[in-house]
């Protein structure tokens, strides 16, 4: 039947295959998340094997790690379900809850079988057979809020609006600080400050903050807990070549970079890779410290490859807040993409010591369930923003002019 004009509907199936294919965007965030993910169970599978010595087979890491990658892959076609507007609505009372969770486990009372300290930290609440640390979740929470927050707000643009936005970054900023989880807190300001920006803020003001920030830093440093001065001490040792830590503060970080070392150009066979992980012991290979068995592993050309998915990934969220002209929409993508951004930089510079050891994991390749179904989420919710109908907002959103 003939129609007047390619506005008007010819059936289900056109609008389907139109709405998949302005989502090229979120495709390729999620193409990426799949690899990336499959290049983490594999090499967790190697330091598996150079612990128990059994190169057959997946080993208990990497298997509770592909288990997770199916619960994180089902958690972001769940994420696709409902429309992400709804989720404007409810994201103050969510990051209520996960405020809520983050003071739970400072609670003193609370007892040690439920909230087990690790390595000094009270991140983890022990479900028995797996943990749940509400810091990842805390990040999805505070997107979500953020973008709620500055959808439709233009007080941003002056030096005294910046205060709200940084009221809302300052709740789980410091409670996470309180674990201490410093390395976790440091994470959502990039975040805050990448929002801030796409929803219009000026940059004078942003860079007024910053420079306030440097300067006040140094006092900072008396807070520090000793291992945390301990950390910074080492790097500076390793700045200025000095190897006497080597076997104490900055083992871990000689370690990492001895394994990088060894994979030179194009990486080492699986074999010879296990072995010299065997026989060079490496703590939280399968967490933090992953990037190091991946480039021993794949060399630089494999770490090259392996920043390029990421970059994939942040440039499939930018298409897609790019192509969302409804403003929450677009800085839920901007807020992950920052997360991603900004955990992929530390992780990485802490691997090569260009950055003290905190506690930062490898978004979607590193062991850790709670970290691995929280970067899914923000995947899914990435596709959720794609392959919604765009609509004009009933409201106008932030503008980018001066006026």
């Amino acid at each position: 039947m003939p129609f007047a004009s390619s506005n008007v509907p010819i059936g289900r199936l056109p609008r389907v295959l139109d709405t998949l294919g302005r989502a090229y965007g979120a495709w390729l965030t999620m193409g990426a998340s799949l690899l990336i993910s499959l290049i983490g169970v594999y090499c967790i599978h190697l330091s598996d094997a150079a612990q128990t010595n059994a190169a057959a087979g997946l080993g208990p890491t990497a298997t509770r790690q592909l288990a997770f990658l199916g619960i994180g892959v089902l958690a972001a076609l769940f994420a696709v379900v409902p429309n992400y507007r709804v989720l404007s609505f409810i994201s103050f009372p969510l990051m209520g809850l996960m405020i809520g969770l983050l003071i739970f486990l400072l609670l003193p009372f609370v007892p040690s079988w439920l909230v087990t300290p690790r390595n000094g930290a009270r991140s983890w609440i022990d479900l028995g057979p797996v943990d749940f640390q509400p810091s990842e979740i805390a990040k999805i929470g505070f997107v979500l809020t953020l973008s709620h927050y500055l959808r439709f707000r233009q007080n941003h643009r002056r030096f005294l609006g910046l205060v709200p936005p940084g009221v809302i970054a300052f709740i789980p900023i410091a409670l996470i600080t309180l674990q201490p989880d410093f390395g976790t807190a440091l994470l959502f300001v990039p975040v805050l400050f990448a929002m801030l920006v796409a929803a219009g803020a000026k940059l004078k003001h942003l860079a007024i903050i910053v420079l306030i920030a440097a300067t006040a830093s140094p006092a900072a440093y008396p807070l520090l807990k000793p291992h945390q001065k301990a950390r910074i001490v080492g790097l500076i040792q390793q700045f200025k070549g000095d190897t006497s830590a080597d076997q104490d503060i900055n083992m871990q970080s000689a370690s990492a970079q001895r394994l990088i070392g060894a994979g030179g150009f194009v990486g080492q066979s699986s074999e010879r890779a296990i072995t010299l992980m065997k026989f060079n012991p490496l703590p939280e290979r399968q967490n933090d410290m992953l990037p190091a068995v991946i480039m021993q592993r794949f060399g630089l050309l494999g770490a090259v490859g392996l920043l390029f998915l990421y970059f994939v990934w942040i440039v499939g969220a930018f298409i897609t807040a790019g192509l969302t002209r409804e403003p929450f929409g677009r800085l839920l993508c901007v807020g992950f993409a920052a997360f991603v951004a900004a955990q992929v930089f530390v992780n990485f510079g802490m691997n090569i010591g260009l950055l003290p050891i905190i506690g930062i994991t490898l978004p979607y390749a590193s062991a850790g369930g709670s970290s691995l179904v929280a970067m899914w989420l923000m995947t899914g919710l990435v596709l959720n923003v794609a392959i919604r109908r765009p609509r004009k907002p009933t409201r106008h959103s932030f503008e980018f002019g001066e006026g």
